[in-house]
């Protein structure tokens, strides 16, 4: 039976332009409209009238699917989608993905079968696959990552807190910032990168970069920043995209003995709870981790109220907060 992500291919557009175009909605272009309807009359695409039907029938249930509870940045997300549903009525079941492709499509499609009344995803990948949850008619709020297929999409400033951050470090007279970020199919540990690189690339600086696996062992990204500091024209400051790869930067700078805010600066995105116990105090890029959590269940439930035909996608953009503390900061000279 053919899928609304073949009608996609098909007419060369994204799932949403289908979903849209199938319901007749006139945010779409005429063009591509037509464009849609001819690859479903080929195809003999059907819209699944059940899933509709059941839907609006009245289920209060949703699926948060989030890569790491371990995380800080998506524990507060989840504390903010759990508690905006509840406010709306709605109960809210988690899925911890672990940053695996195959346990994200279980749950997805888990979510899909149970016929959920709407999801917040946060996608794996760029290319993560929601089409079932999108063929069944729920309605999806991406967070964080964007997706390749577009739809309503709740982020935060990346590229330009990652900017913020590299200039502080500047500003704090280190010369050799490094970047240890994640995967280049991570979304917005790609946009950190990018704000980062632009940084050390319009100040004529060497561009250090170490991409470290969600799924390596601690020892192993201990061990990457090890190296960097062992090599003959080490870092002297560090820009991690995530609060884990601080904690793995922390590690490797007490087996060298070496302090932040002494010997190396060092700042992070996200202000997790110990950012502010630890000696010196943690430099973040703040994200409003909980409000985004608010802002994708509040853009769920209208579209659940409204249904897919009512407005285009939508996105919601919040912005990062640089938060200055003594990790980043340089000893100052004494004066003559």
């Amino acid at each position: 039976m053919p899928r609304l992500v073949d009608v996609a291919e098909v007419a060369q557009v994204s799932v949403a332009t289908v979903s849209r175009a199938l319901n007749n909605s006139r945010t779409v272009d005429p063009v591509l409209a037509d464009r849609v309807r001819t690859a479903a009359a080929e195809l003999g695409y059907r819209p699944n009238a059940i899933a509709r039907n059941l839907r609006r029938r009245g289920t209060r249930v949703w699926a948060l699917v989030i890569t790491n509870i371990s995380n800080p940045f998506y524990t507060a997300l989840a504390r903010g989608v759990e508690d905006a549903a509840s406010e709306l009525g709605f109960s809210v079941l988690l899925c911890n993905t672990e940053e695996d492709e195959a346990r994200e499509r279980r749950y997805l499609d888990v979510a899909a079968q149970e016929r959920v009344a709407g999801a917040v995803v946060v996608p794996r990948a760029i290319d993560s696959e929601v089409s079932g949850l999108v063929d069944a008619g729920i309605p999806v709020v991406v967070v964080d990552r964007r997706l390749d297929g577009g739809g309503d999409f709740v982020t935060a400033t990346s590229f330009e807190g990652a900017v913020d951050a590299t200039e502080h470090l500047l500003g704090e007279r280190w010369r050799r910032p490094a970047c240890i970020s994640r995967p280049a199919d991570t979304p917005t540990a790609e946009q950190r990168r990018q704000g980062y690189q632009a940084v050390v690339d319009r100040h004529g600086l060497t561009s250090i970069v170490s991409q470290i696996p969600f799924h390596d062992p601690a020892d192993a990204g201990v061990a990457i920043v090890d190296a960097l500091l062992a090599g003959q024209d080490p870092p002297d400051a560090f820009l991690t995209v995530d609060s884990m790869l601080a904690l793995v930067v922390l590690h490797a700078l007490r087996r060298r003995r070496l302090r932040t805010g002494h010997d190396v600066g060092l700042i992070s995105f996200d202000d997790a709870a110990w950012a502010r116990v630890v000696e010196p105090p943690l430099s973040v890029v703040a994200q409003p981790a909980y409000e985004m959590g608010v802002a994708a269940a509040r853009l769920l439930s209208e579209r659940i109220r409204e249904g897919f035909d009512e407005r285009g996608p939508r996105t919601v953009t919040m912005s990062t907060t640089l938060i200055v503390r003594g990790s980043s900061r340089r000893p100052r000279e004494p004066r003559s």
